[in-house]
């Protein structure tokens, strides 16, 4: 009879440690900053400059207003999830897409990739300015991926 309980806990232990590995992991940033480097397309910084000005004179965020319905529409256009659904992995490959798109030879996607990066720049100020989200572990980590692309993205292209 113990054999049978030690199976079943080892099985839920097993269980964690594969959920844990597959969600967010504090060494995904570092690929964040390694997308920050390799290639920005100029609307990126663009993008990035503008929130590190903003980010650097206002040393509090004010409360930002969350993203409207069109917004949400425009990301499941293309399959996204907001950002506070987004794990770090999985924003390292919206950035890795978003990148892809924005130097495409199709005016619609390429308008529409820079639409997505406001709108992640947008939910990354509501985030930001809720302190109870960064506290508390109802929200995944994908905000930490998209806020170290965009500061790194100004270090490297000035």
């Amino acid at each position: 009879m113990n054999t049978k309980l030690d199976d079943i806990f080892k099985s839920s232990k097993q269980g964690i440690t594969i959920e844990q590995t597959s969600e967010d992991l504090c060494t995904d940033l570092e690929a964040s900053m390694l997308l920050a480097k390799t290639s920005v397309p100029y609307s990126h910084r663009r993008i990035a400059n503008n929130y590190v000005v903003l980010k650097n004179v206002c040393k509090f965020q004010i409360i930002q207003p969350r993203i409207t319905e069109v917004e949400r529409n425009l990301l499941r256009k293309y399959a996204l999830s907001t950002l506070e659904n987004t794990t770090i992995t999985k924003a390292n490959r919206e950035i890795l897409q978003l990148k892809d798109w924005a130097v495409s030879t199709d005016d619609n996607i390429r308008n529409d990739a820079v639409t997505l990066m406001d709108i992640r720049v947008k939910e990354l100020k509501f985030i930001l300015s809720d302190r109870y989200t960064q506290k508390s572990n109802e929200v995944l980590n994908g905000y930490k991926a998209i806020e170290a692309y965009l500061t790194n993205i100004t270090k490297y292209y000035r």
